[in-house]
C-alpha cells in the first residue's frame, strides 16, 4: 500500500516507504547541477523528521551518495563535462581526512546537542561563500550543450584545462591541502566533501560549475566509501552504533539515482547563477534551524 509504513530496526526509524526516496530525488536533482549530491541537507532530514541521532546516521548518509553518484558521474562523462585530474586529486587527497572526521564523531560529536552545531557552522561557511560569489559574480548565459573538457596541463605547481573557449588555471597543491581538511569535516558530518569542494572550487578557483559538479561528485564517492568502511568497523566507538543502515540508504539510494541522473542531463541548460541561488536559499534554512534553534530554546528559559 502507498501510505504502508516501515521499520528499519538498525536505525530505528520507523516512516513510510515513500518518504526518503521522494525526498532524495528532489535533493539529487538539484544537487547535482551544482556538484553535491544534497546529502548535506539530507542529514537534518534525518535528525530532525526519522529522529536518527546516533553517529550511524552519517554512516548512513555516506552510504545514500554510493547509490546516488555513479550514474550522475557516467552522465558527465558521457558529455565530456568530467574534468578527471581534478576528480582524481579531490578523491585522493579527502580519504586521509575522513578517518580523522570520524574520530571527531564518535568522540567529540555523538551527541546531537553539540553535533547540530557544529553541522550549522560547516553549512554556514558554505552559504557565506556561495553568497559572496553571488554579489561579485556577473550573470552569465550558460554554454553551448556540445561544449567540453579538454585538459592541457599537469605539474605539481599548476593544472589547466579549457572548457566553452577559456582556460582555467589552479594550483593542486593548495586543492590537496583543502581536500584533507574538508575530508576531516566531511567525515564527521556524513556528506563526503563534495558539499564544501564544490562552492571552493567555484569561490575561490573561479571554476565554472559545468566542469565543477562532476569532479566533486566523484570525489564524494570516493570519500563516502572509505567512509562508509571506516563507520561499518566500529573502530574506537566506545560501544556506539555506528554501522550504517543499509537499507534505509538503499531506500535513500533508490531516489537519488533518477534524481542525480536527471539533474546531471539538465545542467547544461540552466544558466549558472540559478543553480546558485537555489542551493544558497536552502542552506541558509538549514542554518537558521540549526544555529539559531537551540540559541532560541536556550533564551525562552529566561
Amino acid at each position: 500500500m502507498f501510505w504502508t509504513k516501515v521499520h528499519f530496526s538498525v536505525s530505528g526509524v520507523y516512516t513510510w516507504w515513500f518518504l526518503p526516496p521522494l525526498v532524495t530525488f528532489f535533493l539529487a536533482f538539484f544537487g547535482a547541477m551544482a556538484g553535491v549530491t544534497g546529502a548535506f541537507l539530507l542529514l537534518p532530514f534525518q535528525i530532525s523528521v526519522l529522529g536518527y541521532t546516533s553517529p550511524g546516521v552519517s554512516a548512513t548518509n555516506l552510504c545514500y551518495n554510493l547509490f546516488a553518484i555513479p550514474f550522475t558521474v557516467w552522465r558527465y562523462s558521457q558529455e565530456g563535462r568530467m574534468h578527471w585530474p581534478l576528480a582524481l586529486l579531490l578523491s585522493g587527497c579527502s580519504i586521509p581526512g575522513i578517518f580523522l572526521g570520524y574520530l571527531a564523531r564518535v568522540n567529540f560529536l555523538s551527541n546531537p546537542v553539540f553535533f547540530r552545531p557544529f553541522a550549522g557552522l560547516v553549512l554556514l561557511y558554505l552559504a557565506y561563500r556561495l553568497a559572496r560569489n553571488l554579489i561579485q559574480q556577473i550573470p552569465k548565459k550558460a554554454p553551448s550543450p556540445k561544449a567540453e573538457v579538454k585538459t592541457l596541463c599537469l605539474s605539481w605547481k599548476a593544472f589547466s584545462f579549457e572548457f566553452a573557449g577559456h582556460t582555467y588555471v589552479y594550483d593542486p597543491r593548495r586543492v590537496g591541502i583543502v581536500s584533507f581538511l574538508v575530508g576531516i569535516a566531511g567525515g564527521a558530518y556524513g556528506i563526503g566533501g563534495g558539499a564544501i569542494l564544490a562552492p571552493y572550487c567555484l569561490t575561490i578557483l573561479r571554476l565554472p560549475v559545468y566542469t565543477v559538479a562532476g569532479a566533486t561528485l566523484f570525489g564524494t564517492f570516493i570519500s563516502s566509501l572509505a567512509g562508509v568502511f571506516i563507520y561499518s568497523l566500529g573502530l574506537a566507538s566506545h560501544g556506539l552504533s555506528t554501522r550504517p543502515d543499509f537499507m534505509l540508504g538503499a531506500l535513500f539510494g533508490l531516489g537519488g539515482v533518477l534524481g542525480g541522473y536527471l539533474g546531471a542531463k539538465t545542467q547544461r541548460f540552466v544558466p549558472e547563477r540559478p543553480i546558485k541561488i537555489g542551493l544558497l536559499i536552502i542552506i541558509s534554512i538549514v542554518v537558521i534551524k540549526y544555529l539559531f534553534g537551540p540559541l532560541a530554546v536556550l533564551i525562552s528559559k529566561f
